[in-house]
């Protein structure tokens, strides 16, 4: 791998019309044969320097050299005719259409896709697969297949455009263990063969895994380029956010307490009258999290609005021996229900609503007075203590929450939820886009109230995640719970089988 660069960026500079700076005299040096992993927080900048590699974005200032010489891409379509690919997290593929019909499809000369191109396509794909081990089913409609083999698709598009630098953003987000492995294989044979790979992934595991070296982004600035194999996990977690992370604090060994959430045999209406959850069963109780596993899709958004009232469903559930058939949203919270939202905007917080406001939000009647007026003072004292509390950094209650970071964000819905004291809190994806430092903060808060004797449903999609915090895990599969796991059971391995489709019989 040493040897010249294949890709160099020099001072790259990025301004936005408000005037956010995402990024300030970035250099990054890419190698032929090379895995580069692009790490850093949320808003470090890696996004938006790939987009500009890619032509999604022009720099404001820098320049960029590819193989050699100064270019400048206006648009994806003249990168990608220079040898840059990218594949988004969101891919670009059309379900009614199979693998040679996607791959075919916005390629130079377009054209239909008749019997004789689309033969000549399939001798091409059929090569490439063959050298590069990436092995995709050809005639069946992308929407049949799992979201592992979709990725491979978007790979083998770019391959079939025969591009030497391989850009990659979060690749393994939505993949199981067993996935995310075989991408590594794929990878690690694609750099063996030439081609370049920029990995961007906030997971330090997966980048000392796959990578051969890492450049190191915080707040829009390069602060440190490292060999992977001269690193550690805990020395790129110092450099993505400034700081030493202190270990993650020991769980307390307690036995769970009583039944708090018992649910029997329910089942959520989906899309095209299928059913989204389908005739699942569990319980969680006090001093316990249940952890609900799975790639994302396969119920778990339903499975948790059904639990806090926003979608109708069939079945049994009963919080505290009280059965929740027919309550609405706030009838459910009254009983104690707390609801940490997998989308914080969407359904956690308004947005040009300051933090004052965001903190009683659905909650105003302990905030006004015996007319229904709102307790102004009242307010502001609450919002200091769970700025206090929760240490959120704000200048004041009454700065609009669109203007605090991601973490802050979501210590303020937290906060908010277990404000209420809650018996049982529905905690769905709480660290989705949130920074090393926040997630840790958030994943000790969560051991620290299950060793209070909180009962907790954990959603997330980050296995690591699931292992870290569960004491028993379900894992959720096209709607159906494929096994629940204790802790003693729990196998990286094992629930990635689970999350792949496999079955066996629940252990309680």
């Amino acid at each position: 791998m040493a040897g010249e660069a294949i890709l160099e960026t020099r001072g790259i500079t990025k301004v936005y019309p408000d005037g956010t700076v995402a990024l300030t005299g970035v250099d990054l040096v890419v190698r032929p044969g090379e895995i580069h992993g692009l790490l850093g927080e949320n808003g470090a900048g890696k996004t938006t320097l790939t987009k500009i590699i890619s032509g999604l974005l022009p720099p404001t200032s820098g320049e960029i050299r590819w193989k050699g010489k100064a270019v400048r891409f206006s648009s994806p379509r003249e990168a990608l005719a220079a040898g840059i690919g990218m594949v988004h997290q969101h891919f670009a593929l059309v379900d009614a259409f199979n693998a040679v019909e996607n791959i075919a499809l916005g390629e130079e000369g377009g054209g239909a896709l008749g019997p004789v191109r689309a033969a000549s396509v399939r001798r091409r794909l059929e090569a490439i697969m063959e050298e590069s081990g990436l092995e995709v089913p050809l005639d069946t409609p992308v929407e049949e297949l799992p979201v592992g083999v979709r990725q491979r698709i978007e790979i083998l598009k770019m391959l079939y455009r025969e591009v030497d630098l391989l850009i990659l953003d979060e690749p393994t987000a939505v993949l199981t263990p067993q996935e995310a492995e075989e991408l590594f294989s794929v990878l690690r044979d694609l750099a063996a063969g030439g081609k370049s790979v920029i990995f961007i992934t906030h997971k330090l595991a997966e980048a000392m895994a796959v990578t051969d070296r890492v450049t190191v982004l915080r707040r829009g600035r390069v602060v440190a380029v490292r060999e992977t194999g001269e690193t550690s996990p805990e020395e790129l977690a110092r450099l993505m956010v400034g700081e030493e992370l202190p270990p993650l604090k020991e769980r307390a060994g307690r036995a769970p307490g009583k039944e708090v959430l018992r649910v029997e045999g329910l089942t959520v209406p989906g899309a095209e009258g299928r059913p989204a959850v389908r005739g699942v069963s569990f319980s969680v109780r006090e001093g316990e999290i249940l952890g609900i596993a799975g790639v994302q899709g396969n119920g778990q958004t339903e499975l948790v609005e059904a639990l806090v009232g926003l979608r109708p469903w069939s079945g049994r559930v009963e919080l505290l021996g009280k059965a929740l058939a027919g309550l609405g949203p706030g009838e459910i919270a009254a009983l104690g229900l707390a609801h940490i939202p997998e989308d914080r905007h969407g359904m956690g917080l308004v947005l040009d609503f300051t933090l004052a406001e965001n903190a009683v939000l659905g909650r105003l009647k302990p905030f006004t007075d015996a007319f229904g007026r709102l307790r102004w003072g009242r307010i502001f004292r609450f919002a200091q203590e769970l700025i206090s509390r929760f240490s959120i950094q704000a200048p004041s209650p009454k700065v609009p929450v669109r203007y605090l970071s991601g973490g802050n964000q979501q210590r303020l819905v937290v906060g908010r939820e277990l404000s209420k004291s809650p018996k049982l809190l529905i905690a769905n994806q709480p660290t989705r886009g949130l920074d090393v430092a926040a997630t840790r903060y958030i994943r000790e808060l969560l051991l620290k109230l299950r060793d209070e004797g909180l009962a907790i449903l954990l959603v997330s999609a980050d296995l690591d995640e699931i292992l870290e915090l569960s004491d028993r895990v379900a894992v959720m599969y096209r709607g159906a719970f494929a096994g629940i796991l204790s802790r003693e059971e729990l196998d990286r391995g094992r629930i990635g089988l689970l999350m792949g489709g496999a079955r066996e019989e629940p252990v309680g």
